[in-house]
């Protein structure tokens, strides 16, 4: 069983995060705009308070599916970003938001937009080492807002992820292409990309833009929801 937890009232807002992480990166979210949304968190499986589910990317999806709202604004960020796309093939939703997050994470030759699989195995085997204050090292360079960076601190130790949830997760990030599923999504979408973010690189911007998409680059790395000018 997956946790998830709602606050807030108003239009359905789900928030997905990313790789290593658990729900509670987005408190300061939470708090910007539980007023005017009714805010619904999952933890990704094996990430936080969730049980593991077998199998990758559809099984995943499948069991966050279960928890979400009538057609709800889906927003992801990095990994959740991909998440959100593979549910919005099968799932209505009201507007979909991707915050620092590609249909491919991975450079290959047909696409520019990704970084190399290498990288992401070297992130990986960094964070092994002690995830922990991989983790906290990688927060600490996206914010330098104190009372943040506590709290997630705090979180990160107190709800670590599985090994198994982290393999998974990290082949999901390498071997999902939904470049041609995203082409054909027939939804409002919103990208809010950070111009100092190395792993999902910024001219990114470029292709959504050829795709119709309304994209915000902000002064920002890879959390650009932590950023003073974000806006939803």
């Amino acid at each position: 069983m997956l946790y998830s937890r709602t606050v807030g009232t108003g239009q359905d807002l789900v928030l997905l995060h990313g790789w290593g992480f658990n729900s509670d990166l987005f408190a300061s979210l939470i708090a910007q705009y539980q007023h005017k949304y009714r805010i619904t968190v999952i933890d990704l499986p094996g990430h936080g308070r969730s049980d593991e589910v077998k199998g990758g990317l559809d099984e995943w999806c499948s069991e966050i599916i279960k928890i979400l709202p009538k057609t709800p604004i889906l927003l992801g960020w990095s990994l959740g970003g991909l998440l959100a796309i593979n549910i919005a093939k099968t799932y209505e939703l009201s507007r979909l938001i991707l915050v620092a997050s590609s249909p491919n994470f991975v450079q290959n030759t047909h696409w520019d937009f990704g970084i190399p699989a290498d990288n992401f195995r070297q992130f990986n085997d960094t964070l092994a080492i002690d995830l922990s204050k991989g983790l906290k090292r990688f927060v600490s360079l996206q914010t330098k807002d104190r009372a943040i960076l506590r709290a997630l601190n705090q979180s990160i130790d107190r709800f670590p992820a599985s090994t198994k949830a982290l393999n998974q997760g990290l082949n999901i990030l390498i071997n999902t292409d939904l470049i041609d599923e995203f082409k054909r999504l027939n939804i409002p979408i919103k990208v809010i990309l950070g111009k100092y973010d190395t792993l999902v690189p910024n001219d990114i911007g470029t292709w959504y833009e050829s795709q119709d998409v309304n994209v915000n680059i902000l002064g920002t790395g890879h959390l650009p929801f932590l950023h003073q000018d974000f806006k939803l």
